[in-house]
């Protein structure tokens, strides 16, 4: 694991490496959570995570979908891989000024379940269920998370 401090280094000079997951119920809705962290703290966003450095895509996307969701033991091979999308914000997760955030993301789709999974509210502080016309039309789901839907 790397200090804050080296992970602000990193932050500052490279882009991170992440995987999304775009959870949808049996009636198409997607889930959201509101997001406690920065960056996009305070808007909708779907649960998602960064890859560590030597970890497999498939030891991540279990780790994500377990830290995020509490689903535990889901492998990448149930996902459907929706492609790769960049996300830039303006801040970083410790709001150091002049510091910019640049992730490549891995989004994945989840099969629709019926079963609503357990979120983790560490991250995010509520969820909610949207299907995609709703969450395109709010001004607070994050413009990246629109971008899955357009």
């Amino acid at each position: 694991m790397l200090t804050r401090s080296d992970l602000l280094n990193v932050v500052r000079l490279t882009p991170l490496i992440a995987i999304d997951l775009i959870v949808s119920d049996a009636d198409g809705r997607v889930l959201l959570g509101h997001r406690r962290n920065r960056p996009a703290r305070g808007t909708w966003f779907v649960p998602g995570g960064r890859i560590r450095k030597h970890e497999t895509l498939d030891a991540a996307f279990t780790r994500i979908a377990d830290a995020e969701l509490g689903l535990m033991n889901l492998t990448r091979s149930a996902a459907r891989f929706e492609g790769v999308f960049e996300h830039h914000y303006s801040d970083n997760f410790a709001a150091e000024p002049h510091v910019s955030t640049h992730y490549i993301v891995l989004a994945y789709a989840l099969p629709p379940t019926s079963a609503a999974p357990i979120g983790r509210l560490d991250q995010h502080s509520a969820y909610l269920w949207l299907a995609p016309a709703e969450l395109l039309a709010r001004a607070d789901v994050h413009e990246n998370t629109k971008a899955y839907f357009r």
